[in-house]
């Protein structure tokens, strides 16, 4: 029997990058109902933001840092109870990181045969590039963008 290689032993895990954003939900909505078809495991990311080190100085009193960790806690448990009825076998996967980063070292860890992301609505990202095109400019694995 040979090496394992990917795409050949078909599917196995889909990876879709998740914020709470309506692209982002759009995105993890066709990702589970890919992964629903091919009867695949997806793993939803979310990339959590540490507090900015401007925001750790001034706050002395720890206020603006707990709101900042509570709205993170929000948002995690409202991707849980959206994921959670989609009817795929579906992982939230929860780290601090850029984005970018996080997804690749998921994408690699669980052997992803595809990431799927929303488009950006950053005027910014016209510029410096969003999410999407620094996934397909690694190139390691099939990119969908969902807008």
């Amino acid at each position: 029997m040979g090496s394992f290689e990917l795409g050949t032993d078909g599917p196995g895990a889909i990876v879709v990058g998740v914020d709470g954003t309506p692209t982002s939900m759009r995105a993890a909505a066709y990702a589970a109902g890919l992964a629903r078809r091919q009867r695949t495991k997806l793993y939803a990311v979310h990339a959590r933001s540490a507090p900015t080190t401007l925001i750790t100085l001034a706050d002395h009193s720890g206020i603006a840092i707990n709101a900042v960790l509570q709205a993170q806690e929000e948002l995690e448990t409202h991707l849980r109870e959206e994921l959670g009825g989609w009817g795929a076998d579906v992982e939230l996967i929860v780290r601090v990181g850029d984005p970018l980063t996080v997804l690749s070292e998921v994408a690699k860890e669980t052997r992803a045969d595809a990431v799927v992301v929303g488009s950006s609505a950053s005027v910014g990202h016209r510029i410096a590039g969003s999410l999407a095109i620094r996934l397909v400019r690694g190139g390691r694995w099939p990119v969908t963008v969902v807008p």
